[in-house]
């Protein structure tokens, strides 16, 4: 239950990461209309999770928490990011991270990505790698609907569903996340890697990312 406890706050809404002012393109995706409803959102992500950005954000978690030194997945994680926006959030994303389980928990962990840091501090908390893997990819996917929400716009019951309907995909691939190595990094969800390229365009916009 502890366990589980630290966990949830670590990737709670309210933990101080910052992860509310990004989108991660889903503001672009909006504006190009590839994005209008639950339906087309559900897609969207589940692309993510399969074959994306989430996917590898996994594979970076779980290298780093089985890694002697995070350092040596922490240049591949800042190399892999797509777009300058995508850097920006990873880093900011991952310094945040690390500043507060620095204070709260005293553990030993430089600024790193933000799954770098989450790996890396679950494996110096002694918590359970699939279940960080698991609670990680939900949070990655609820930032996104919620970011959803306020731009398609879509109800709050609605995203709940969508969340919903993605919950076995984030438990397959926390499954998978014990046997993952550098070698499984790869992303072919292009949409979503042009769409945070042409965020950084943007104009108007509401989210960083």
């Amino acid at each position: 239950m502890k366990d589980l406890l630290i966990l949830t706050q670590w990737l709670s809404p309210a933990f101080p990461v910052g992860a509310f002012a990004f989108s991660h393109g889903i503001e672009t995706a909006v504006a190009e209309g590839r994005v209008t409803d639950a339906e087309s959102l559900s897609g969207w992500l589940a692309d993510i999770l399969s074959h994306g950005s989430a996917r590898s954000d996994v594979v970076l978690l779980a290298c780093a928490y089985r890694a002697d030194d995070a350092l040596e997945v922490q240049d591949i994680a800042l190399a892999f990011q797509p777009s300058a926006e995508r850097l920006e959030e990873a880093t900011q994303l991952g310094a945040a991270f690390c500043r507060t389980v620095r204070d709260v928990w005293g553990l030993d962990l430089p600024d790193l990505a933000y799954p770098v840091a989450v790996g890396r501090a679950a494996r110096l908390q002694g918590l359970p790698l699939e279940d960080t893997a698991a609670l990680y990819a939900q949070a990655f996917l609820a930032n996104l609907v919620s970011a959803a929400i306020r731009l398609v716009p879509l109800g709050q019951t609605e995203g709940q569903k969508v969340l919903t309907r993605l919950q076995h995909a984030c438990r397959v691939l926390a499954a998978e996340a014990p046997s993952l190595t550098i070698d499984d990094l790869a992303s072919a969800a292009f949409l979503s890697d042009i769409a945070a390229m042409r965020h950084e365009t943007q104009s108007p916009r509401i989210f960083q990312s």
